[in-house]
């Protein structure tokens, strides 16, 4: 989406214009590789660095990206806009792949940070680097939170224009469960990822391109950073269901046609030329988005010229492969070839990074030497069901390798991908200081079993044991913070405790952060008996009472049940008494949005312990005065220390 000028397609003559722009661009792209027009003398590397926006006191997306730009200026060109109002991206400079290139990478990264958050703290924020910001609530990724920019607006109104259902769905299992509906296409902008560049010559373009498939899922496996969203504990790396499923246009049928989604691995090896995936991609793919094609790229290839081919990399730039073809043009004039590994999460902090890019980068040039047709080792359908795998189970997986060996991700990277590395950034000439620093990084993540996402996963159940889930996901926040602005590697971090919690301020929690979800709930006519027995079992005061869709209709208290009991003992009346004979039938209710000081006003005002939450009439969870009494306790015992 580097490209500004785009547009949604809204006439049949914008889409023959474009596809006609398209189809040139193809045949002047297959013109150049066939008469050898590409750079291939030199081997460079380059990244993307994004990255989330959070506010110091309550570590929730802080939506300042422009007012951030804008104090920037404008000769700060290396920094960017993202999708959403809480996301910036740096592009950090290509360079010669050799010498201190990976140190020189990490240098340059560590600068533009350090000039982003000096201006961060005038706004009072902080830069997160993570996979999925544990703290992103569903309401912040609403359409009011998108980056006011053309570009975006187009991308998001022409997803929306081609969605075959009527929302946008996340179904995700892990030891929790996400199943939640979204009306935006906006959810991608949970994802943020540090992209990793690899120029090469177009005649190992097939070759590295099919290796980088399949390196895909050990590079996931030990750079997993992303288990989180929105409380629930889903895959080691979630980014990869996320990202497909926040673009996903599909919707189920009655007859199993294949639809491939907009965001993919891939439907097989490839095996003629880079031209092949443009070609699947426009053949699977309708156009999206279209601009204003100044350049006539057939022309401009009978007169010498290098064309941008801006039609291509426009349609290119809406199908998000995880493994991205890309081309551009060099400072000598010349077009090249890169490959774009989109597969490794943003953080835990810059030293990861570029140790995940020294693993891979080396592990690329080594198995291009050994393997000079890396489909005959491993079958695409290993290699992509291990790139699923590796996104749900991380260092954890087991996977199918070469000649069907079943390999554990811990043996396999280090007795095989490690060593490859070495070798690879060997060959080079990288220095020898920079190996050691990054690959010992990997290494000692694979012996302690230690990723970001293991870390994250055991810091967050450890702390659900003591505090809310607002709380667990703020004191994860604010410990990637800390240990962010040390650079320590994520195998070194602690576990977090609550005593990272040193700002937490409840006050801007809202109802959906706190509520209670898991509900046990009654109908009208059920037997007053047995609600009194779920009460007793579940140790629960209140009882929600729903209709067989969802919508709340009444309310149970522990106090009314009482009443009924003791009437009943003194009358001796036997006869049965259902729900719809006591309940309250039109509680108070609080929608989600609400604010933590909203609700406990409306409790103190109406003199009760419970609010249901609703959204429209759909039950969705529910609050309680224990509920406020937990965090009141938890705000007293921090004023003590």
């Amino acid at each position: 989406m580097g490209f500004q000028k785009v547009n949604t397609v809204d006439t049949a003559n914008e889409m023959q214009r474009f596809v006609r722009s398209l189809l040139d661009d193809v045949q002047a792209f297959e013109h150049m590789l066939a008469n050898d027009w590409f750079e291939s003398d030199i081997v460079r590397i380059g990244a993307e660095q994004e990255m989330c926006l959070v506010d110091k006191k309550t570590f929730k997306p802080a939506t300042i990206n422009m007012e951030v730009l804008e104090r920037l200026g404008d000769d700060k060109p290396w920094c960017v806009t993202e999708l959403a109002k809480f996301n910036l991206e740096t592009n950090l400079s290509p360079r010669e792949f050799t010498g201190d290139c990976l140190s020189q990478l990490e240098a340059e990264n560590l600068h533009y940070l350090n000039i982003i958050q000096k201006v961060l703290d005038e706004f009072d924020a902080s830069i997160v680097l993570c996979g999925i910001l544990p703290t992103l609530r569903k309401y912040d990724l609403e359409m009011h939170n998108l980056t006011p920019k053309d570009r975006y607006f187009a991308l998001m109104a022409a997803i929306q224009k081609h969605l075959l259902g009527t929302a946008f769905e996340l179904r995700v299992e892990g030891i929790d469960e996400l199943l939640v509906k979204h009306d935006s296409p906006l959810l991608e902008a949970c994802n943020t990822s540090f992209q990793v560049h690899l120029q090469v010559a177009p005649k190992d373009f097939v070759k590295m391109y099919n290796i980088a498939q399949t390196l895909a899922a050990p590079m996931i496996a030990i750079a997993a950073n992303s288990p989180l969203v929105f409380g629930r504990r889903l895959w080691h790396e979630t980014r990869i269901a996320l990202f497909q499923q926040s673009l996903d246009t599909r919707t189920t049928h009655d007859h199993m046609r294949e639809r491939l989604p907009r965001v993919n691995f891939g439907s097989g090896w490839l095996t003629g030329d880079i031209t092949e995936i443009y070609k699947e991609d426009i053949s699977r793919f309708r156009v999206l988005l279209a601009g204003a094609i100044e350049e006539d790229s057939l022309q401009m290839i009978q007169d010498g010229k290098t064309p941008k081919l801006r039609a291509l990399q426009i349609h290119n730039s809406t199908v998000y492969r995880w493994n991205r073809p890309c081309y551009g043009i060099s400072p000598n004039g010349k077009p090249h070839l890169r490959i774009e590994n989109r597969v490794m999460p943003a953080g835990p902090t810059p030293v990861d990074e570029v140790a995940n890019a020294a693993f891979w980068l080396g592990a690329m040039v080594a198995m291009g030497e050994h393997y000079p047709d890396i489909t005959k080792q491993i079958d695409f359908v290993d290699a992509r069901d291990n790139f699923l795998k590796a996104a749900k189970f991380g260092i954890d997986t087991t996977f199918t390798w070469f000649k069907d060996k079943k390999v554990p991700c811990t043996e396999l990277i280090l007795k095989e991908l490690l060593p490859l590395s070495r070798e690879g950034l060997k060959k080079r000439k990288v220095k020898s200081a920079d190996i050691s620093k990054y690959l010992d990084i990997i290494e000692a993540r694979a012996r302690e079993h230690k990723t970001g996402a293991r870390w994250a996963l055991r810091s967050f159940t450890a702390l659900r044991k003591e505090v809310t889930n607002d709380e667990a996901v703020t004191a994860l926040t604010a410990a990637i913070i800390k240990n962010q602005q040390q650079n320590k590697p994520v195998h070194t971090w602690k576990e977090t405790s609550i005593g990272d919690l040193d700002n937490w301020h409840p006050s801007h929690i809202k109802v959906e952060e706190f509520m209670s979800t898991d509900l046990f709930t009654v109908q009208r006519e059920d037997l007053i008996e047995l609600v009194a027995e779920i009460m007793d079992w579940r140790r629960i005061r209140y009882m929600p009472v729903e209709n067989n869709k969802g919508e709340l209709i009444g309310l149970i208290s522990s106090r009314m049940l009482l009443r009924h009991f003791a009437k009943i003992s003194i009358e001796q009346d036997n006869t049965p008494t259902c729900v719809k004979d006591i309940m309250i039938e039109k509680p108070v209710t609080v929608s989600p949005e609400a604010s933590i000081i909203e609700a406990m006003n409306k409790m103190r005002e109406h003199r009760i312990g419970c609010l249901p939450v609703v959204k429209g009439k759909e039950l969705v969870g529910i609050i309680t005065e224990m509920d406020f009494l937990r965090i009141t306790s938890r705000l007293l015992e921090r004023m003590e220390k």
